[in-house]
């Protein structure tokens, strides 16, 4: 099902493609380079009606978009590198680095193959609290939930509510009704107790994480001592870092990157803000990732790098590779620059 925004945003990327305006543009807006975000790279199918289809990509796709901007001229490296030409204005043509949010088991057993084959670097950053199942990947636990029946219970500080989910239509907006209970009514430090309990009463038992979901720590081991890979930190519990308090959110920023060392060996550079919307990420937070001695942050905003980013290394945009647009024309048009200030009134270096 596609929404309106989606649609919007579709018929914007086919209006810069067949105008020509697209590759028109890419050499003076095009910027030096791009920061590539993924989730989700497996091509198992997709559950029907999921409101989280926009996480996957199949392997091939990601296949068809190195071996393009490869033969466009891209070069892809890893972030460190990525980091020193943003600093040095890249004047040696335009580079890619490709970057991964929350350790998808898949990551490394599908999308690693194909980043093999072009030699191709990526960062997966990683959130301890998934890992260890200490909290839950709720927008897949919630899809659970609203698939177990025809309706369900919520109860919210206004009192309980039954939620109709007794067809696909319901179903989808019952999903989005408790997506916005959760993040914008539960406070931050009680979202885990408030999911579990509407978990539980119905039928579901959570606590143990998403095993084959996401990669254990054995895999995160083994997959941190590949050459094309490195580990970067997600916060500890995956949480809305503008919701918490300064103390919660430098906790959550900052004793990720030594939880990360004790159990990997290594203390991670680079850093990737959970949600990264503007809702979840402002000035604050860029101060306190910069106070944690992070080379790099990034956010979820959308756009190319330019070399005024040298200037705001800690708040830097990403072209979301994701299953709502698996068209390599689609791609192609986010790279070519001109929809960067579409997407963000008109800014064309997007920081926060």
């Amino acid at each position: 099902m596609i929404d309106g925004a989606e649609a919007i945003r579709k018929l914007a990327l086919n209006v810069a493609r067949y105008t020509g305006l697209a590759p028109l543009a890419r050499p003076f807006v095009g910027g030096i380079g791009a920061i590539l975000m993924l989730h989700r790279v497996t091509a198992a199918p997709e559950k029907p009606n999921s409101v989280n289809r926009h996480l996957n990509i199949a392997p091939a796709f990601l296949d068809k978009v190195i071996a393009d901007m490869k033969e466009r001229g891209y070069a892809f490296v890893a972030l460190d590198e990525a980091i020193e030409r943003i600093g040095a204005g890249d004047k040696h043509g335009q580079f890619a680095t490709i970057t991964a949010d929350d350790a998808y088991r898949d990551n490394m057993t599908e999308a690693l193959p194909v980043l093999e084959k072009h030699g191709a670097p990526i960062t997966i950053y990683v959130a301890p609290g998934l890992i260890d199942g200490a909290v839950d990947l709720w927008w897949e636990v919630i899809e659970d939930i609203v698939d177990t029946g025809s309706h369900l219970t919520l109860k919210t500080a206004r009192g309980s509510t039954v939620v109709d989910c007794s067809t696909p239509g319901r179903k989808i907006q019952a999903i989005a009704r408790l997506n916005a209970w959760l993040t914008l009514e539960v406070p931050e430090e009680e979202q885990g107790v408030a999911l579990r309990e509407l978990a539980r009463s119905n039928g579901i038992e959570l606590g143990t994480g998403r095993p084959g979901t996401l990669m254990s720590w054995d895999e995160i081991r083994k997959v941190a001592a590949h050459p094309l890979v490195t580990i970067g930190a997600h916060t500890v519990n995956h949480r809305n870092l503008k919701r918490l308090s300064e103390a919660e959110a430098r906790h959550e920023i900052g004793d990720v990157r030594r939880i990360l060392m004790e159990r990997l060996g290594a203390e991670p550079r680079h850093f990737a803000y959970p949600y990264g919307y503007p809702s979840a990420v402002g000035c604050r937070e860029v101060g306190f990732a910069r106070d944690a001695g992070y080379v790099s942050a990034v956010t979820t905003r959308h756009g190319v790098l330019r070399a005024k980013h040298a200037g705001f290394l800690h708040a830097l945009p990403r072209i979301s590779v994701n299953g709502r647009y698996q068209s390599v024309a689609h791609i192609r048009t986010m790279l070519s620059g001109v929809t960067t200030p579409l997407a963000n009134a008109g800014k064309m270096v997007v920081t926060i």
